[in-house]
């Protein structure tokens, strides 16, 4: 199963992310926005960072858990490459670690900054063996 795909949306960026199940889901959503930033096989995971958000539904969720990363960036400048997501269904919270390092312009690609998550096109699905798709648009 891939992680993730983009597909083209008006000035934005639309990503797909797969997993065999949500907390996989939203782990491939979150390399994919900084797959959009970096190649993420050059990111190397010397910095943890713990995030725990809670949303009031699962897009909702998502959205936080989007946004929680790119304040990461936004702040230190920190690139991730590895996600271990926990997502607690009944009371829609996601606790996870982080990995990644400090954006290195002599080490990582500079592509295109992601600056927000939006609600554009959310939609999280899962399909009939268990898997999930989820996807949103980013804005850049």
């Amino acid at each position: 199963m891939k992680k993730f795909e983009f597909f083209d949306h008006t000035s934005d960026v639309g990503i797909r992310a797969f997993g065999k199940n949500i907390n996989e889901a939203f782990e491939n959503a979150g390399l994919a926005v900084f797959e959009i930033m970096t190649d993420t096989s050059h990111v190397v995971p010397k910095v943890d960072k713990e995030i725990e958000v809670e949303g009031f539904d699962l897009e909702n969720l998502l959205y936080r858990w989007i946004e929680a990363l790119l304040f990461y960036y936004d702040t230190e400048l920190l690139l991730f490459s590895r996600f271990s997501v926990n997502i607690d269904l009944d009371n829609i919270k996601l606790s996870a670690k982080v990995s990644g390092e400090k954006f290195d312009e002599n080490k990582h690609e500079r592509r295109t900054l992601v600056k927000a998550m939006t609600y554009n096109e959310m939609e999280i699905k899962r399909n009939e063996d268990g898997s999930y798709t989820i996807t949103f648009v980013v804005d850049i």
